[in-house]
């Protein structure tokens, strides 16, 4: 999403580095590019006018000028600001009120709320919570019925409602349900409209005055920009609103409105949609994300990532198969499945600190998931002993292979020359005693989950 702003904002970065001492004109001048990169990421004016004043009157102090290395104490200077921008850390849910805890999902129609209330339930399921999943949208004719298949594909219960009730009677009676059948977090998914209204309103109103709420979350669409922080203003001031929540932030959209809502609401960014799937809902880090803006990735989000798709008892048996020169095209196709639930590649490629330089660089590799897809094709057309012994693959088996995906012979042979190199590469690694002890390391104390 931010790929643009950080491309304007290294360009910057790397002015300032040239300079080897820091003067007041040098910094107005890096602070008149990075308010226009700031504004042609639809962040909202006054956002940036306090964004580039404060930093200006930081970056213009005596410490930053004398400084041996002024160009990196700037951008220092440029980090800590966006994490305050952004809201300085993550906010958690706040559920220990009132049992069942009540989350009313709020926002336009379109945002992405029933969606969004199916990955929050799922989340919250895997924290060791039992939430109870409640379409209180009666307008829109497959709304009740999208979050019914939503709650069966995650194994979560949803309180039956029809289109004929009132949203305030649903949410009333769905609480009542929930006590009865134990379950502590009930999730509200209410109707939206086109565009702000006075009905929408007196209705979300009417039910946060009769169920007592332990939070009302504002969904926005994270590519409407400007718009999202409008309609965002405008829902915090006739509603308790308590946070929001960004989807679609895996687009291409500019990022003004990640930027711009902690500041014009007062509200915390709690969560940001990362895709259509249903695991693909991540709390929101303020520093992460400024790390990410500046182009210095975000490890610690990259490790979450492996952590939650990664079964250590697997992983340690592929470190004893690695070492004993046993992966298998069958292990290939595991490794392919487990990167594929971590998000796209290009999400995880933008979390390796460094790597918005080598997309600058003109024959850089480019992440390819149609690429990914076909070698997957490819191994599920092989038999079982075609995974597990790839030297019986002769020129007849490779043409069945071939029509059997879809594709050629030449892409069958581009994949069984990758897993050869990758043979290669695990042997050499081995070799230099690399591998050794690979099952017996673990994370830093303060990365284990």
């Amino acid at each position: 999403m931010f790929e643009n702003l950080t491309d304007r904002l290294e360009s910057v970065f790397k002015k300032l580095r040239g300079h080897g001492t820091l003067t007041e004109e040098n910094i107005q001048e890096a602070m008149r590019e990075v308010r226009t990169a700031l504004l042609e990421a639809d962040v909202n004016l006054g956002v940036v006018r306090e964004f580039v004043a404060a930093v200006t009157e930081k970056a213009v102090g005596q410490e930053v000028l004398s400084s041996l290395s002024p160009g990196q104490q700037v951008i220092k200077i440029v980090h800590d600001e966006l994490v305050s921008l952004l809201g300085t850390e993550a906010q958690p849910l706040k559920l220990d009120g009132p049992h069942p805890a009540a989350i009313m999902l709020a926002g336009l129609q379109g945002s992405g709320k029933t969606t969004t209330a199916a990955k929050l339930a799922k989340q919250l399921k895997a924290k060791g919570r039992h939430p109870l999943l409640v379409p209180a949208d009666v307008y829109r004719p497959a709304a009740i019925e999208q979050l019914h298949v939503l709650g069966a594909q995650i194994d979560v219960p949803v309180y039956p409602s029809e289109a004929t009730q009132s949203p305030v009677d649903i949410a009333r009676q769905a609480m009542s349900s929930a006590r009865q059948q134990g379950q502590d977090t009930v999730i509200i998914d209410t109707a939206g409209r086109l565009h702000v209204d006075e009905v929408l309103m007196a209705e979300l109103q009417a039910i946060s005055q009769t169920v007592q709420l332990a939070e009302v979350l504002f969904v926005a669409d994270a590519m409407t920009g400007q718009d999202a922080v409008t309609v965002a203003s405008a829902f915090n001031a006739q509603l308790p609103i308590t946070g929001v929540i960004l989807t679609k932030m895996e687009g291409d959209a500019r990022g003004g409105a990640a930027l711009s809502v902690k500041k014009v609401t007062g509200k915390p960014i709690k969560f940001v949609g990362m895709g259509e799937s249903v695991d693909a809902l991540e709390i929101f880090h303020p520093d992460r994300t400024a790390s990410r803006i500046l182009g210095m990735g975000d490890v610690l989000s990259l490790i979450e990532r492996a952590e939650a798709v990664v079964d250590q008892k697997n992983a340690e048996k592929l470190a004893k198969k690695i070492q004993k020169n046993t992966f298998t095209l069958e292990d290939f196709l595991d490794q392919i499945q487990q990167i594929k639930k971590m998000g796209s590649l290009e999400q995880i490629m933008d979390m390796i600190p460094g790597i918005n330089k080598l997309k600058q660089v003109q024959d850089a590799p480019k992440p390819n998931e149609k690429e990914l897809g076909r070698t997957e094709a490819i191994i599920r057309s092989m038999t079982i002993k075609e995974r597990r012994n790839h030297r019986i693959i002769d020129a007849s088996r490779r043409q069945r292979i071939a029509k059997g995906a879809g594709t050629s012979v030449t892409e069958v042979n581009r994949v069984l020359k990758s897993y050869a190199m990758m043979l290669k590469m695990m042997k050499q690694m081995k070799g230099k005693g690399i591998l050794a002890g690979v099952k017996k390391r673990k994370l830093p104390k303060g990365l284990r989950r």
